[in-house]
């Protein structure tokens, strides 16, 4: 949201609230870490922890003065009382508790400032499932059998309760937290029986029976890191046996102890929950519905979108990790039914009192029933999420639904709160700037943001080009063009598409939706009935409908290119080739940089022979493994296992595996060197590929020697961004401070890289406690990718991995792995990191890229004329 602003109407405030309900002015630098564990609590207050277990503020004791000067070193404290001089209006994106309830809606509403979705009162409703299944009922609302119990009758006798759900609602069924959200405390029980049903029960509860035998069965490393992970455990702190525990480290000690005298030790979250909700499970379609009201007051509900679950159920992965679930819009039934679901929608929408908009969740039932069951007055706003996915379907891209959003909400607050009266001047001057914004909106320079791909890469492509696209979208300077890139090496297709294909769950929807585009009879009826919203929102009328062009076609089309693609094509040098032809500038480097930087074997020999530090590496090629098998485990012997395989010519983490055998090492060749496209699961097994993991068939493949400490005091893994900008005709490079990745397991996963709230990145890198010594390494280490990036004669930017080892007499070894001449651009990757240090935002570093390409292209064209 905060970079979906629209920069010609508004101007972003982060305010951050921690768990204690303290507020902070934040830093903008830190909005753009992967979670929040990534900056809060900062570095220098993290206790010891040998197993670098992750941890949220909660797990630190402070007094109330501690914990402000903790806060003041991510922003400033302020008080309630003060907001108003901060802030004209409230745009929430807290979820559940204080956030969804009614409590912050209360608190504005209390010091006069207007604020997004709901009033106090449907937020409530909204917040709690076990009233809304009361009131629902009420209402002549259809739904599945359910029960509610509150934890104290729990506690007193769970078998009564057991019986009384066996007899009046059955198995299998659905046991929830009656005040969570984002699908937590969610557990499904599919077959009668005490144990299991006691399991899912305290589960809902956030509570944990351990026994000694689980416990000492376990890695109970990992068991702990898995506790803390609020989206999914308990979190800390809890009771450990009526014990407060704080950190996860004194849970290990603790479980240790206690586990001597005790065979079943009880584990509860501080912040549990005091309600369930238990309900007969659902079969049939589940679907989610974003209800809105235009500027008349008039309800609509969008087109409601089918979700096609990979897990069980919609868990809190699969809402917010892109490519865990499919999203389908609309829901694939024929059109009355389709008519009587959104019917639905907006009936509770205003039975409920919901104001602005809310997102409905229910089920078609396989005997043609709609079961509506969670109604939120806080919609999910991640890229992937269902608020944005449907608004694209009326034309809407996600700048011109936030627009939307803030102007009905003071609209509404204007309406519903008498106080909120003499904000009616606010009204008034946004809707004039709206119309000023209409009239200059053809000015903006074009650039066409080509996504997609056919490598296994596509779908980080996909992330990429849709964040590039949603930056610029929002800022006054560009009108971004989304282009879709498939086919094959020998003919690339390209697609201008719509805002609503682009934001389909991954690469392959939009491939299966550019190749049999079919647009819905209902959709039309629905952007009809949503007219009045689209017009004035989006400038112009939105495409929406996918079309094939050529590159020949682009100049026609856009005054510059964003490429967003990774690995092949795009880091391959191909499609410089066609721009450089075409005479339109791109961002990243040229022909002869992405043609050596894509070949990592060929990279490091040339890095080698200039004198860098690079793994020791070989490639296995298919003819030589078939032709020739035993000379290629004879020589993969020589090298001291373990081995780091992987695609010579892929990114993304695609493929790379720790060998720590000759049996893995001919498990992966033969992997590779597969003729069908499926893999036989023994390699499977062997290699650790994961269910949807995508493991490319090849001709070749790189095996380097593991790197590790070798004696060094300190060893880390690091990942370090660059970008370039022209001086009187000269190419200078701007280093950024590298970041340290942390690993859950031995190699860095891709959604550890690119995927908001996976894996932790701690920018800047910390080399040493010493701060002088932390300085002297980052110099050295940002000197050598400046050397390396020169050598490669990398433009534009790049980021560069590697391990640097540091030793007692500052002797700093810098260890390249590979370079990327397109990196990674999603909304969670470091090298935002990086660039908000020297002072970037996201949209800022990427005019600067886009800037660098053109002023790239004017310099040749000196060069020649002169």
């Amino acid at each position: 949201m905060y970079d979906n602003l629209d920069k010609d109407l508004f101007e972003p405030v982060a305010i951050f609230v921690d768990e204690f309900g303290n507020l902070v002015l934040l830093q903008w630098q830190f909005i753009y870490r992967g979670t929040i564990r990534d900056f809060y609590p900062p570095v220098s207050f993290l206790p010891n922890s040998p197993n670098n277990y992750q941890i949220y503020s909660e797990s630190i004791e402070l007094s109330a003065t501690e914990r402000n000067k903790m806060l003041s070193e991510v922003g400033e404290v302020i008080e309630p009382s003060a907001l108003s001089t901060y802030i004209d209006f409230a745009f929430l994106a807290l979820h559940g508790e204080r956030g969804e309830d009614g409590n912050v809606q209360g608190l504005l509403e209390w010091y006069g400032i207007p604020y997004s979705g709901s009033g106090i009162l449907p937020s409530a409703i909204g917040m709690n499932k076990a009233i809304q299944k009361d009131w629902m009922t009420s209402r002549g609302f259809d739904g599945p059998r359910y029960a509610r119990i509150h934890k104290n009758e729990w506690d007193k006798d769970p078998k009564a309760f057991y019986n009384r759900v066996l007899n009046a609602i059955g198995f299998p069924l659905v046991v929830k937290s009656a005040n969570q959200g984002s699908s937590i405390g969610v557990n499904i029980v599919k077959e009668s029986g005490f144990e299991r049903f006691e399991k899912a029960t305290n589960n809902s509860l956030f509570i944990q029976r351990l026994k000694k035998s689980e416990w000492q069965k376990a890695d109970q490393v990992t068991f702990i890191r898995e506790l803390s992970d609020i989206r999914s455990s308990l979190g800390f702190p809890l009771l450990i046996n009526d014990a407060i525990v704080h950190h996860p480290e004194d849970a290990l000690t603790l479980l240790h102890t206690l586990f001597e005298e005790h065979e079943t030790i009880t584990l509860q979250a501080i912040r549990g929950e005091v309600e369930i909700v238990v309900e007969q499970l659902i079969t049939g379609k589940e679907f989610s519905c974003i209800v809105i009201k235009d500027e008349d007051g008039e309800v609509i509900a969008l087109p409601p979108t089918e979700i096609a679950k990979s897990t069980n159920f919609f868990d809190y992965k699969s809402k917010y990790l892109p490519g865990l679930s499919r999203k389908i819009t609309p829901i694939q039934l024929p059109d009355e039914q389709i008519e009587a679901i959104r019917t639905d929608c907006a009936k509770l929408f205003v039975d409920f009192g919901f104001n602005v908009y809310a997102r409905i969740d229910g089920f078609f039932t396989n005997d043609g029933k709609i079961f509506l069951n969670d109604p939120n007055t806080t919609s999910g706003m991640m890229p992937s999420s269902f608020f944005f996915h449907q608004a694209a379907e009326i034309g809407l891209n996600p700048s011109q639904f936030l627009t939307y959003i803030i102007r009905t909400s003071i609209a509404e607050r204007i309406e519903t709160i008498p106080a909120m009266v003499q904000k009616t001047a606010l009204l008034h001057n946004l809707d004039a700037q709206l119309k000023r914004n209409a009239d200059a909106a053809q000015s903006k320079k074009r650039v066409a943001i080509i996504m997609g791909g056919y490598s296994t890469e596509r779908h980080i492509s996909v992330e990429s080009g849709r964040n590039i696209y949603e930056k610029l979208a929002s800022s006054g300077k560009y009108q971004p063009i989304p282009v879709f890139l498939t086919g094959n090496n020998d003919a690339h297709e390209l697609y201008v598409i719509p805002i609503n294909v682009m934001l389909k769950d991954n690469a392959d929807d939009i491939k299966a939706k550019v190749e049999a585009y079919h647009h819905a009879p209902i959709i039309s009826k629905i952007i009809e009935e949503a007219s009045s919203v689209t017009e004035k929102y989006t400038f112009g009328s939105p495409i929406f409908e996918p079309h094939r062009i050529q590159y020949s076609e682009l100049p026609g089309l856009c005054e510059s290119v964003f490429i967003a693609l990774h690995g092949r094509p795009g880091e391959d040098g191909q499609i410089q080739i066609e721009l450089d032809k075409l005479g339109l500038p791109y961002n990243g480097s040229g022909y002869e940089s992405s043609a050596m930087t894509i070949d990592k074997f060929k990279t490091n020999n040339v890095l080698r022979d200039k004198g860098f530090l690079v793994a020791n590496g070989a490639l296995v090629t298919k003819d030589e493994w078939f032709s020739n098998q035993e000379l290629v485990l004879e020589r993969a012997q020589k090298m001291i296992f373990s081995l780091i395989a992987k695609p010579s010519d892929e990114g993304c983490s695609s493929a790379v595996k720790k060998l720590k055998s000759l049996d893995a090492f001919k498990a992966y060749a033969e992997a590779t060197f597969r003729s069908s496209d499926q893999i036989d699961q023994a390699l499977a097994l062997v290699l650790d590929i994961q269910e949807k993991e995508e493991f490319p068939a090849k001709d070749y493949f790189l095996i380097e020697q593991f790197i590790d400490r070798e004696g060094a005091n300190h060893f880390i893994e690091i990942t370090g961004g660059l970008v370039t900008k022209y001086e009187n005709g000269e190419v200078v490079y701007e280093v950024f401070e590298p970041s340290e990745a942390l690993a859950e397991g031995e190699i860095l996963s891709l959604a550890e890289k690119f995927l908001a709230g996976e894996g932790q990145n701690i920018t800047p890198a910390r080399f040493s406690s010493d701060k002088a010594l932390n300085r002297y390494v980052s110099d050295e280490v940002r000197a050598v990718f400046e050397a390396v990036a020169k050598t490669l004669q990398v433009e534009g930017y790049c980021r560069i991995d590697a391990f640097v080892r540091i030793f007692d007499n500052r002797k700093v070894e810098v260890i390249i792995i590979e370079i990327n001449s397109l990196p990674g651009m999603t909304p969670a990757t470091c090298i935002y990191h990086q660039a908000a240090i020297n002072g970037y935002k996201p949209f800022d570093f990427i005019d600067e890229i886009l800037t660098f390409g053109e002023n790239r292209l004017k310099q040749k064209q000196y060069e020649q004329n002169a």
